[in-house]
């Protein structure tokens, strides 16, 4: 199984990564994607995925930050990515819940993103929300050779279908096992197979029956047994699809 979507490479992630990493693996859990949220982040990503065969790293600057976003961060991403360590680009995006940088600069840095990932050829790790109808046109602007995911979806079936339309993976984790809203639970049932992936988001999002504690990229199978009964497919035939839609992805 992959963990499309953790933080467990982050400095101040509150658990022994490769205790976490040993737990993962002994339940099967393989692949593991670190993403960057910072410049800070995003290097200690590829620091870590560069050790470990079994993790891949992306590096972004997140929407929350795109206020202080400047030279000295696009220095050093743009390092980071010459040096062909670098598997993706992410989580880049537009995040007007929460609202922590004017709308006028996350977008300003989504374009740099989207830059970047068409000039490197990598793969894109979206962070999306409450913003998908100024997403969307900034999105339309650019041509890229390689896949995209929406990170962390919680938004309603119309934007899954509009990102279905465009090609985008979609990930799902631990909020789709305890939300009780309906439109979450819809995109559940519709978003087709084909286009899903599977992530923990950890630390954050500790899928239920785990609730209250640490989360942690073994509980993406929790994720995943979840969804197969909802689904009422195996959970070796989710896994098996999940995995080759990961590698797909990523590349690899």
């Amino acid at each position: 199984m992959t963990d499309t979507h953790c933080h467990i490479h982050s400095a101040d992630y509150p658990l022994d990564a490769d205790l976490v990493l040993k737990r993962a693996r002994d339940v099967g859990v393989t692949r593991f994607a670190c993403v960057g949220t910072s410049l800070a982040d995003s290097r200690e990503a590829v620091a870590f995925a560069n050790e470990r065969d079994d993790c891949w790293s992306a590096v972004a600057v997140h929407p929350h930050e795109a206020e202080s976003f400047g030279d000295e961060e696009k220095t050093g991403i743009a390092e980071l990515l010459d040096n062909g360590m670098v598997d993706a680009i992410g989580e880049c995006g537009l995040d007007y819940y929460y609202e922590h940088s004017p709308r006028q600069d996350q977008k300003a840095m989504l374009r740099w993103h989207l830059e970047q990932a068409a000039s490197y050829k990598l793969p894109l790790l979206f962070h999306i929300r409450d913003a998908f109808e100024d997403f969307w046109p900034i999105f339309d602007e650019y041509a890229f050779s390689k896949p995209a995911v929406v990170h962390s979806f919680s938004a309603s079936p119309k934007e899954l279908h509009q990102a279905l339309d465009r090609g985008l993976y979609i990930a799902l984790n631990g909020i789709m096992t305890f939300t009780n809203n309906d439109e979450q639970l819809a995109v559940l049932d519709e978003v087709p197979l084909k286009s899903l992936v599977l992530e923990t988001d950890a630390p954050f999002l500790t899928p239920a029956p785990k609730r209250g504690t640490i989360n942690e990229p073994r509980y993406v199978n929790e994720v995943a047994t979840f969804i197969a009964q909802r689904r009422e497919i195996s959970l070796a035939d989710l896994e098996q699809i999940t995995d080759a839609n990961a590698a797909k992805l990523f590349g690899r």
